[in-house]
């Protein structure tokens, strides 16, 4: 698969995320931010580990719990505290900095030496958000910002961690999401009836914006995002972000019958127009990497006998049970 192609899938999985204000204002109860975290995450992690069959080894018990957490158990609990605390937009205007967090540490954690381009494309797309989403409000909590810079930060972690640590040998991207959603909604899940109680009566629209949410916006989309991870830069894959709260203006739009003024249509063309640029930065410094390196000739023979015995190994005479390949 091209470079092109896997940016063009891994940007389906913030295009998903999106649309999880409409689905939750429209289809779910009010007020139960935990407890619709918990429903994202557990049951699609539990259908993940049902179809991948793969269960972690060794030091990847506590490496899934890490990633679980950064990415899942307290990204969630965070976006929605951000989310109830601050005025419109705002948690998304402050979340949108993770590119930034995603740059330094990548410098500190993967050795990839940040770019003017990256700093630069970042900055402008946190700015274009900031003119879509942002509307004049009262005075800003500080309980909210914390928790919003803290959901990002998060997030951030876990990503560049994700590529840090790869998976192990044999595992797929769809078992290694399948751990962390499991692991993520484990945590959430007594916060959740701590802090909510028991869970709510759901009618049947209910239970279909959960079922959305648990398999298209979350299994597929979080298989994606770290199929992602696995093939591209960490800068590259969260330089994507912004398509989140753009998606979500454009569905508001759309399905919900909310405007969009002109402001708003020029922050979606800053920042869709960062978006773009930040991909083609990467690539074009992937592209000088590549071409500025020695070339080793021992080296090189040995990745094509790595490359001869991957592609010419003997096939299986049964089928097996790993289904979690790209």
């Amino acid at each position: 698969m091209t470079r092109s192609a896997t940016i063009l899938l891994t940007a389906l999985a913030p295009v998903s995320w999106g649309t999880t204000y409409a689905v939750t204002t429209e289809f779910l109860p009010a007020d139960r931010p935990l407890f619709t975290g918990l429903m994202r995450a557990l049951p699609a992690g539990l259908a993940l580990l049902g179809v991948a069959r793969v269960l972690p080894k060794g030091a990847w018990w506590w490496k899934a719990a890490v990633l679980g957490a950064l990415n899942i158990g307290a990204f969630f609990p965070l976006l929605f505290l951000s989310a109830y605390r601050l005025p419109g937009g705002m948690a998304a205007v402050v979340g949108s900095v993770g590119p930034l967090l995603v740059v330094g540490l990548s410098a500190l954690l993967l050795g990839e030496r940040p770019s003017a381009r990256s700093v630069v494309t970042g900055v402008v797309a946190a700015f274009g958000v900031s003119l879509v989403v942002l509307k004049a409000a009262g005075a800003l909590d500080l309980v909210g910002v914390l928790a919003a810079f803290a959901s990002a930060a998060s997030m951030s972690a876990g990503t560049v961690l994700t590529k840090r640590w790869g998976r192990p040998d044999g595992v797929g991207p769809l078992a290694l999401t399948g751990w962390q959603l499991t692991a993520g909604g484990l945590l959430i899940a007594p916060l959740a009836l701590l802090v909510e109680g028991a869970p709510p009566a759901l009618d049947g629209r209910a239970v279909g914006g959960y079922l959305y949410l648990a398999l298209a916006n979350t299994a597929v989309a979080y298989w994606l995002w770290f199929r992602g991870i696995g093939r591209l830069s960490a800068t590259q894959v969260t330089l994507l972000g912004p398509l989140s709260p753009l998606t979500a203006a454009i569905v508001g739009w759309a399905a919900l019958g909310q405007t969009l003024t002109p402001v708003q249509l020029a922050g979606m063309a800053v920042a869709f127009g960062a978006t773009v640029a930040g991909q083609l930065g990467q690539r074009e410094a992937m592209g000088r990497a590549v071409a500025s390196a020695p070339v080793n000739p021992f080296a090189v023979s040995r990745q094509v006998q790595v490359e001869h015995r991957h592609f010419h190994r003997p096939r299986p005479t049964a089928p097996t049970t790993r289904t979690d390949c790209p």
